[in-house]
């Protein structure tokens, strides 16, 4: 990693860091904005004409993304931050310390017990990898780094929480597949970070253990593979090679043997789902 691109990481990283993920989550709604306030402003629309006053509240929103109220982490700060990232509204400068907030928490190894802080923080990242495609605004090592970041987290998930009535989604499986996704899109990723991620997706097609994914993480999963193989940059023994170890039974010594236990029939219900 750049000695430029620690120095634009570090004083984000550390904050967020040394706060722990509880702590970074204190003020949520911020300060100057009511619920009732947000709700009027995404009733018009996110229309804020004040550009100023629209940085503030974009960063202001981040620590409303792991908050427990999916009124406000999904419907307010995912929905606002995704309105103006995709119609054009954030300064590169904004966008940059979302990322940077974000990055440090994906990374971050302070318990996430709630469930929802990473998975907001891999989807927000979707959309900045989005806006980022659209408009480069980060350096190479930056979008390296996310990369890595991404595919570490996607490799890394053992919470399989989708929705739950009264909470909201989780969903940190489907929600990194679309970073992964808006990520093998962009023509200045490289046939390496495409095998990276696409090593990544392979962990959670089907996970070892006995969950049987019901929220369409399967489809999720595979976009980012199909784009992968249509950037054209992966020769035939890469894919022969992948496909073949996703199809492959193993650690069974057959597909018969999944009707035998559950993890197996979790394994092969996952599995036909993603292919």
């Amino acid at each position: 990693m750049s000695r430029r691109m620690l120095d634009r990481l570090m004083p984000c990283a550390t904050l967020w860091l040394a706060l722990g993920l509880p702590a970074a989550y204190a003020q949520c709604p911020p300060a100057a904005w009511t619920p009732d306030a947000l709700q009027r402003l995404k009733a018009d629309g996110w229309k804020l004409e004040d550009a100023s006053q629209r940085q503030t509240l974009a960063t202001a929103l981040l620590p409303c993304l792991a908050d427990a109220k999916p009124q406000l982490r999904d419907g307010i700060a995912f929905e606002g931050l995704s309105a103006w990232l995709r119609g054009k509204q954030l300064t590169p400068t904004t966008q940059l310390a979302i990322y940077q907030s974000q990055l440090a928490l994906l990374a971050s190894q302070a318990p996430d017990e709630e469930g929802f802080a990473k998975p907001f923080a891999a989807l927000v990242l979707s959309e900045v990898a989005r806006a980022d495609r659209l408009v480069p605004f980060l350096a190479p090592p930056e979008r390296a780094a996310l990369v890595e970041a991404g595919a570490d987290y996607l490799s890394r998930i053992t919470d399989y929480r989708g929705f739950a009535t009264g909470q909201g989604w989780r969903h940190a499986v489907a929600h990194a597949a679309d970073l992964m996704l808006q990520l093998t899109l962009n023509p200045a990723v490289d046939a390496t970070q495409l095998q990276r991620m696409l090593r990544a997706v392979q962990v959670q097609v089907a996970p070892p253990g006995e969950h049987f994914y019901i929220y369409g993480e399967g489809d999720r999963l595979a976009r980012p593979v199909v784009y992968a193989a249509r950037r054209g940059l992966l020769d035939t023994n890469f894919w022969n090679t992948y496909i073949a170890n996703l199809a492959s039974p193993a650690p069974m010594k057959s597909w018969d043997d999944a009707f035998n236990t559950q993890a197996g029939l979790a394994r092969l219900h996952n599995t036909k789902a993603f292919l």
